[in-house]
């Protein structure tokens, strides 16, 4: 259901832009525009995605690679963002929700033809995995693999 009041879709990417300003400041960060622009990527999209697809996105409004995989590493290790390598040997960038914690993580599903990635988020472990995966560590990551509904 799309909102057609253009005051009320011109206020939510100032909106996004404000939680994201905080959330930068929150964690000790200068919310720089490359930063700003950077976390609200992320937030808006649908999966994850490397620093060359950001790069692809980003560098029309002025922002070089490198300030670009810097702000991304930044702002992981503020815990804004998450990295996972989903075995092609890549990393990887999702936006983190910052009311939860570390554990808020979910499974990725990824098409060993077209390289396509899916979140899984309504994906939980059961009691009985979870009780499995504690005599291996603490598991945190899980990566599916298979065909695509495109591929298939």
């Amino acid at each position: 259901m799309s909102d057609s009041n253009p005051a009320a879709q011109a206020a939510r990417p100032a909106s996004a832009r404000k939680s994201a300003q905080a959330d930068i400041r929150a964690r000790g960060l200068r919310a720089t525009p490359a930063r700003l622009a950077t976390l609200q990527l992320l937030r808006g999209h649908g999966t994850p995605l490397t620093h060359a697809e950001v790069s692809a996105e980003l560098e029309e409004q002025g922002f070089d690679k490198a300030t670009l995989f810097r702000n991304l590493n930044d702002l992981t290790e503020a815990g804004l963002l998450r990295r996972a390598e989903l075995g092609d040997h890549v990393w990887r960038f999702e936006a983190r929700d910052p009311a939860v914690g570390a554990e808020g993580g979910h499974p990725h599903f990824v098409c060993v033809d077209c390289g396509s990635v899916t979140c899984l988020e309504q994906v939980q472990l059961t009691a009985g995995s979870r009780r499995q995966s504690e005599g291996v560590g603490q598991v945190t990551e899980i990566l599916l693999r298979g065909h695509c509904h495109h591929c298939q």
